[in-house]
């Protein structure tokens, strides 16, 4: 299976190319064009902050290459709010694959950003087979999605928000799957498996 990984400007690439591995999966990480088009699935991660990704994908033609993907795509924390119409991080606009606005929290009585384990719930997609009601995974956000008719999966940190959402070929997630166990691994082969 070919897969690939969007290479920018934003962390956290080594490991999901290790979770992967694990899977026994060599991923390809790349911003060609060629490459991204030619992929099974394509993977896009992040750990950063938004305007300066968003300007990034801008200059290298990228975001106008990922809203024309037609295989499996999975957007993982920053690749999630990115892929959605405006972030409140900077007042940027995003891709708008997701018509969805990412807000910040501001919950009082909760440290932000929220940092560490909180369980998803409400999933209602082949990307969760295998995967129970309250699981637990990773989370690094200090924004978030609202939730939306698009949620797949719920999670609750001083408010109900989406955990992960879909439309067509295009997945998101907020946690980080590939620092969440078994679990996680499980999500990222359920997403290699898509068809």
């Amino acid at each position: 299976m070919n897969v690939a990984i969007l290479k920018y400007n934003a962390g956290n690439i080594r490991s999901v190319l290790f979770a992967l591995e694990r899977l026994g999966v060599d991923a390809t990480v790349t911003d060609n064009t060629d490459e991204l088009l030619s992929a099974d699935k394509v993977i896009f991660p992040g750990v950063g902050e938004a305007s300066t990704a968003m300007q990034y994908l801008q200059d290298k033609n990228l975001d106008k290459l990922i809203t024309q993907l037609k295989q499996p795509v999975l957007g993982i924390c920053l690749g999630m709010q990115l892929m959605c119409s405006f972030s409140e991080e900077n007042n940027t606009n995003c891709l708008g694959i997701f018509d969805q606005q990412v807000r910040k929290f501001s919950a009082v009585g909760f440290k932000v950003p929220q940092i560490g384990w909180n369980n998803i719930y409400n999933l209602s997609s082949p990307l969760f087979d295998g995967i129970s009601e309250k699981e637990y995974m990773y989370f690094v956000h200090g924004y978030y999605v609202e939730k939306c008719p698009q949620s797949i999966a719920v999670t609750d940190y001083s408010l109900e928000y989406s955990a992960a959402i879909h439309k067509d070929n295009f997945y998101a997630v907020q946690f980080h799957p590939e620092k969440s166990g078994d679990a996680g691994q499980k999500i990222l082969q359920n997403f290699l498996n898509l068809i």
